[in-house]
């Protein structure tokens, strides 16, 4: 069955939002989720449901298309179909007997029930939508979209202002998100609160008890935040130098965060920490913690919480490469090592001595409610424990075994000496055992005194392969149901077994005994000393329902292991506390304000939720003091998204801090460094940000200064307001000359983005050369076709453009130009011009015989359309021949040039459009008016043409080069062969039919912009001789 159904109770979500994070840093609850396709054995989930105290298998008479389906608390019931099939629910009221059918419009990937209204649903769509229901899922409403999957919570009685307030994260981009609550049924921009002043990191947003937590990454590193009980947000301080890698928040049970960290010297472990009341201020519990990625790529710390004592933690700690189990009784404020057990299953003595030999459990909890895991306990029996492990200097995988503790880890007995699975009956007042292996089984285990003696059962005449074990809800439960199958092809089988008959009678108070919890003798712990009820070993009775842990507790004295060491503090080898290197006591006073008061700290806290009385209490106790005057000091001022950069024209939210001084009566005044600055009367009245908007490019100088009567500082922050690159082009010429310098130039849309970098690769240097300009200037030293590539950086955007030069040290050139027709089917994109030159340089050497090895031929951009060709001398016949190569270039191109003239060049753009290439003949404007009277700007003109010829020929006559015009020359037997050309400057151009925005044509660097002047082209029909400039820089 592709598509298989889940039975869950709404019981088992009453808190779902009291879970462990995954991985990434990130928080992540467990939200009832949607199971496809998955291995056989998960599939016989897809039977299975209580109703009434009875298994059903209540799919059995629907159609193969359910997918899951969930069992509420009271008769409703809800199926899910195969969204491969169809979107729809099938309702029951009448558990099960008839079903109504609910077409949805969005397929379900997860269900989360409210922890209270057993009718409320939230429901995420595959299309990062969120959907809500008030009638269990007969009528849906869209509440936002764009949600983050799983970052969704119910809002919590007693912290929240509403019952139906939903917690959620929003996605903005792929690094950004934010934080909203909004209403259940009335989610709209108007009713939404933003809790969190600026963005979050993607899948940081966790709601768990009365903490929130987020994280923001600045400058690399994350920065995490925490709200309790749904106040403002602060950073969560752990000791200064902890630089964490990843964080996962492990409990956040009776008022008080325990989290694992994974430093930034670690990879397989983390470090735990546990924190004060209000969640800010860490201190470290537990070193190197192993650490193992699940089925799910999420990351598993191992420790485990046991359930019915509170303070009681196990966990694997890394020592020496060597994995070992450790086991707190306060909180983790000590930890010891497990003690083995005396003697094995057959009753052989053990010989195993502290520290050098010990127990080590195998801590992973199933996710799985149907398979157990490695490790369980109940609250129903407080102090039994039953867990898989070996026994030796460290934790090993081969020859595992079974451990059973009755008194909560101080002793601990061998059951098995291979791995099964434990459930409990009847509140723990029995133990059922059934052993994992991939073979096929008929028998279980039963044991009634806390695992002292089993007795062994058959379940069914025919071995089964087992899948799971179910067990009915609550732990009073003495029915449970084997699933599995007969063979690989078999169908599932469900084995019902029901232990009621094996008890003869019901538990009465003789059959109860009194047990101290103790540490090793020490009764003592978290303050009280603790007496429970138990069931005697040997009674074989029935508790029942009605049954219930009693406690009896009696505080203690305070003794200095009731209290940890506290923020900023370390304990020393002799087990005091002491400042870090790093910690100014003084500091902890910064939230001070005059006329009030603070507690200065002893360099102790007391454990939270330990109940000591008197004792040391005074001595290790915080002392209130009242609060100093004093200078601000520890101001900062940073942005609300941890960046140093933001676009223009957006919403720049500004935070301050002050880490010491008197907030209340301590002025800010801060100047956003574009003439705008504003002072506000106290710290407190800018809580929730400044808010700025930058209206142009640039680097601003933003500082923020806090003065009081006692003093001031003053805090700066250089903020880059950018706008988005668009695009990029690489102008550089089609051919340039051998060891001649070359300019090469970006150009940039839009042209002021902010602070960019440029990165090029230039010819066939493998390093990149690295510059703030737009421009470089480069020589090639060898002929051949050379590649400039270019990288430029904006912000968070990097483009990259390149461009293909032929290197040559002789060469003639000659712009061509086109019929105007041309120009009705030019789009002017790089793409249609390399098509179209290489179509011409097929023409013309069909037209001339030239040989294509010596012909290069570039379409220009910009209209009207204009091209250039380019011819190179036969290497073969002229190489070390400078005369020859002159020769050769003039012959070759005066037989192009006559096919020019004779309209031989032609090409087919398309049928029916016929094209005509010339050589293009370039004109100065005219020099005589062709009036009868001639004015005076002509004689100017012709006055004007004297010069240049002067100037022409001083140049030729002394090979002198003069500013605004550059001379290159190629030396042949004392001879020299001018190519001038003027560069592009606002008044004088190189006449040409490219694009005026695009054209320039000096190889040098440019310092102008290109000539906005209109350039002519006449009728290119009269003979032309060759020209011998030099080639035109071009886009291409």
């Amino acid at each position: 069955m592709d598509g298989f159904t889940t039975c869950i109770s709404n019981k088992m979500w009453k808190n779902p939002n009291n879970t462990a994070l995954s991985s990434g840093s990130r928080f992540a609850p467990q939200i009832c989720g949607i199971s496809k396709g998955g291995k056989k054995q998960l599939s016989a989930q897809s039977f299975l449901c209580w109703i009434r105290g009875e298994m059903r298998p209540t799919c059995t008479h629907l159609q193969r298309l359910l997918q899951r389906f969930v069992c509420a608390e009271n008769i409703n019931i809800m199926l899910l179909t195969d969204p491969e099939v169809e979107s729809s629910l099938l309702i029951s009221s009448d558990e099960g007997a008839t079903y109504q059918k609910y077409r949805l419009n969005f397929y379900i990937l997860s269900l989360l029930f409210h922890p209270e209204q057993e009718d409320w649903i939230l429901a995420y769509g595959h299309d990062q939508k969120l959907y809500s229901s008030v009638e269990f899922g007969r009528r849906w409403q869209l509440v936002h979209e764009r949600v983050a999957p799983n970052r969704f919570y119910w809002s919590k009685l007693g912290l929240d202002k509403e019952p139906g307030l939903i917690h959620l994260e929003t996605s903005i981009s792929e690094t950004q998100a934010l934080y909203v609550t909004c209403k259940l049924q009335n989610c709209t921009d108007a009713n939404k609160g933003k809790p969190f002043p600026g963005y979050i990191d993607p899948n940081s947003l966790v709601v768990q008890d009365e903490y929130v937590f987020v994280q923001v990454s600045t400058g690399g590193r994350p920065i995490y935040y925490v709200s309790s009980r749904r106040d403002v947000f602060t950073p969560m301080k752990l000791p200064k130098y902890t630089l964490p890698k990843d964080l996962h928040v492990i409990s956040t049970d009776e008022n008080r965060v325990v989290a694992a960290v994974q430093e930034w010297n670690q990879n397989d472990t983390y470090n735990l920490y546990v924190s004060e009341a209000g969640g800010v201020y860490y201190t470290l519990a537990l070193e190197n913690v192993m650490s193992s990625m699940g089925p799910e790529g999420n990351v598993m710390i191992d420790l485990y919480e046991v359930a019915g004592i509170k303070g009681m933690f196990l966990a694997n700690k890394k020592l020496n490469n060597e994995v070992k189990t450790y086991i707190t009784y306060n909180k983790g404020r000590d930890w010891r090592l497990l003690q083995a057990p005396s003697a094995d299953l057959r009753g052989n003595r053990i010989h195993c001595m502290l520290p050098y030999c010990s127990l080590h459990l195998h801590l992973h909890v199933s996710a799985n409610p149907y398979t157990s895991g490695n490790i369980a306990s109940r609250e129903s029996v407080p102090g039994i424990i039953v867990a898989s492990g070996s026994i030796g200097a460290e934790l090993t995988s081969s020859n595992v075994s079974m451990f059973i503790t009755s008194d909560a880890g101080n002793t601990w007995r061998q059951i098995f000496d291979e791995e099964y699975s434990v459930l409990y009956l009847d509140q723990g007042g029995a133990l059922v055992a059934i052993r994992h292996t991939p073979l096929p089984i008929r028998h279980l285990w039963l044991s009634f005194d806390e695992g002292r003696v089993w007795n062994k059962y058959s379940f069914t005449s025919s071995p089964l392969f087992v899948d799971g074990v179910l067990g009915e809800p609550g732990e009073e439960t003495l029915i449970m149901t084997i699933f599995g199958h007969v063979s690989h092809r078999s169908e599932w089988q469900l084995v019902k077994i029901d232990f009621r008959s094996i008890f003869n009678r019901r538990c009465i108070e003789s059959d109860y005994v009194q047990w101290d919890l103790h540490d090793q003798g020490d009764r003592c712990l978290m303050g009280v000393k603790r007496v429970y009820r138990k069931l005697k070993p040997i009674a074989r009775c029935v508790m029942g329902k009605t049954y219930s842990v009693t406690m009896i507790s009696e505080p203690c004295d305070c003794t200095e292991s009731d209290f940890e060491c506290d923020y900023g503090f370390e304990r020393r080898a002799d087990g005091k506390c002491t400042p870090a290197f790093w910690f100014l006591p003084s500091s902890m006073s910064r939230t001070c304000t005059t006329e009030h008061t603070f507690l200065n700290s002893t360099g102790y806290r007391k454990v939270v939720s330990n109940n000591c009385t008197g004792g040391v209490m005074e001595k290790y106790t915080a002392r209130r003091q009242l609060c100093p005057s004093q200078a601000p000091r520890g101001l900062h001022l940073v942005t609300s998204e941890g960046k140093l950069t933001a676009s223009v024209a957006s919403n720049v939210t500004f935070l301050v801090f002050l880490e010491e001084g008197d907030g209340s009566k301590t002025s800010i005044t801060v100047d956003f460094g574009d003439g705008n600055a504003f002072t506000y009367s106290n710290v407190s009245s800018i809580e929730d940000g400044i808010k700025h908007i930058y209206k142009n490019v640039g680097i601003y100088r933003v500082s923020a200064t806090a003065e009081n009567s006692l003093g001031s500082e003053t805090v700066l922050l250089f903020l880059h307001i950018t706008c988005q690159l668009e695009s990029i082009h690489l102008s550089a010429p089609f051919v340039a000359v051998k060891n001649k310098e070359v300019n090469l130039t970006v150009v940039l849309s839009p042209s002021q983005v902010g602070t960019v970098t440029y990165i090029w690769w230039l010819g066939n240097n493998s390093e990149p050369v690295i510059t703030l300009e737009g421009s470089v200037a480069f020589t090639f030293p060898r002929e051949g076709i050379s590649v400039v590539t270019v990288q430029v950086s904006a912000g968070n955007t990097i483009l990259q453009d390149r461009k293909t030069i032929a290197v040559h040290e002789y060469f003639r050139s000659h712009l061509l130009a086109f019929s105007s027709n041309l120009d009705d089917h030019n789009p002017d994109v790089a793409e249609w011009r390399l098509d179209v030159s290489r179509v011409i340089k097929t023409s013309m050497v069909q037209a001339t015989g030239v040989d294509p090895e010596q012909l290069l031929v570039t379409v220009l951009p910009g209209l009207p359309t204009a091209a250039e060709f380019f011819l190179l001398p036969d290497k073969q016949l002229t190489e070390g021949k400078p005369d020859k190569t002159a020769t050769h270039l003039d012959q070759l191109s005066e037989l192009v040039l006559s096919a020019l003239n004779q309209n031989l060049v032609q090409f087919t753009l398309r049928p029916g459009v016929q094209i005509t290439v010339y050589a293009a003949h370039l004109s100065a404007a005219p020099l005589v008016d062709t009036s009868e009277n001639h004015s005076g700007s002509a004689m100017l003109m012709l006055l004007s043409v004297v010069v240049v010829g002067l100037a022409v020929f001083l140049i030729y006559k002394f090979k002198r080069k003069i500013p605004g015009l550059h001379v290159y020359a190629a030396m042949q037997d004392e001879k020299e062969q001018e190519m001038i050309q003027s560069p592009v400057s606002p008044t004088d151009s190189t006449p040409s039919c490219s694009s005026q925005r695009e054209l320039l044509t000096s190889l040098e660097p440019l310092d102008t912009e290109p000539n906005t002047q209109t350039i002519e082209c006449i009728n290119p029909h009269p003979r032309v001789k060759f020209s011998s400039d030099l080639p035109t820089y071009i886009d291409v």
